[in-house]
């Protein structure tokens, strides 16, 4: 049973303060500590009992709001190895992947494990996913991050350190897997592997940062023959200020983050009617193509240092998070047994 999002607030959990200027704090509860301001302290015993939502006064009288994180506030203050899905993406992932309960679903790269939270909180308990990373330090992020959140280890998820061609013929046989999600700076790559794994009428779908990327996966993908005309999108959030008449949109908004391309399969020798097109360069050379490789697209690293003080950090909250749970459910079971 995991009971991590619901009930009154628990030594161990993870709550979200908010202020009175907006400005946001994540603590984890425990007995007799406190958290401390420039302005006053909130003592942590005073929000255990307490319901979600409670809010509470300092030292000083100054009042916080006391919340659960929800998944969009973890991913974003979650330690990262390599930067995240946004969950404006992550949501648009889901929708247009079709991403169901039950689905099998196959994830490379894996990163620090937030888009692996949404796609098990959409496949539920029957759904199976399995992800790939080429990076050890990124799997054992991953990892510890997902079991931070939930709580404890799903078993219907699996992280395979390796690349995602060769290693993806081992796991999945032909024709078995629904979904295909690629985070990766090359997908091209890996679409001859991906075409193999899905089911006909299976989606794959990629997501790449630069018009370069895009441009060399949707041709990549359209030259097999293998899938539907592939579909290239980008989404884009801009809050609003509303306060009375005075309704406008917020100076700043969240605009390019990446793009999402998808495709589904087509049945063994199935050959896609030809679509009529306007004229345009649909030709590139040799020199085009060299600008379009990973070592000229570059990728942004992180210092080993960094690195290793993240993973210690996933590690700590994972801890915290698999006791929590353990002791939850010992007193379920006394519970029961009484």
């Amino acid at each position: 049973m995991n009971s991590t999002f619901s009930g009154p607030f628990r030594a161990g959990d993870r709550v979200q303060l908010t202020g009175p200027k907006g400005k946001l704090n994540s603590i984890s509860l425990e007995p007799g500590s406190t958290f401390h301001t420039h302005h006053g302290f909130i003592a942590h015993d005073d929000l255990i009992g307490q319901p979600d939502g409670t809010v509470v006064a300092n030292s000083v009288g100054v009042e916080y709001l006391a919340l659960r994180p929800l998944l969009t506030d973890f991913v974003m203050a979650m330690p990262r190895g390599a930067a995240i899905i946004y969950p404006k993406d992550a949501a648009q992932i889901l929708a247009q992947a079709d991403v169901f309960p039950g689905a099998t679903v196959v994830e490379a790269g894996v990163g620090s494990g937030a888009l692996s939270l949404w796609l098990l909180r959409a496949l539920g308990a029957d759904g199976r996913l399995s992800s790939f990373e080429r990076r050890d330090e990124f799997a054992v992020i991953a990892r510890e991050n997902v079991a931070a959140f939930l709580g404890y280890d799903p078993g219907n998820w699996n992280v395979t350190v390796g690349d995602l061609a060769e290693a993806l013929p081992n796991i999945h046989p032909d024709s078995s897997v629904d979904r295909v999600i690629l985070d990766m700076l090359a997908p091209w790559e890996c679409i001859e592997a991906v075409a193999a794994a899905l089911k006909p009428g299976g989606v794959v779908l990629c997501y790449v940062a630069t018009v370069t990327q895009l441009s060399r996966v949707t041709e990549t993908i359209r030259s097999t023959g293998l899938f539907t005309n592939p579909d290239p999108s980008e989404t884009m959030v801009r809050t609003w200020h509303v306060e009375g008449l005075a309704v406008r949109p917020d100076h700043r908004m969240i605009g390019h983050t990446g793009f999402l391309v998808t495709a589904r399969r087509l049945a063994p020798g199935a050959v896609l009617p030809e679509l009529k097109r306007r004229a345009s360069k649909s030709e590139y050379s040799d020199d085009d193509v060299e600008a379009w490789t990973p070592g000229a697209l570059g990728e942004r690293g992180i210092s080993p240092k960094s690195l290793r003080k993240r993973v210690r950090q996933a590690g700590a909250s994972a801890a915290v998070a698999r006791e929590r749970e353990r002791e939850t459910n010992e007193l379920s079971e006394t519970d029961l047994l009484e």
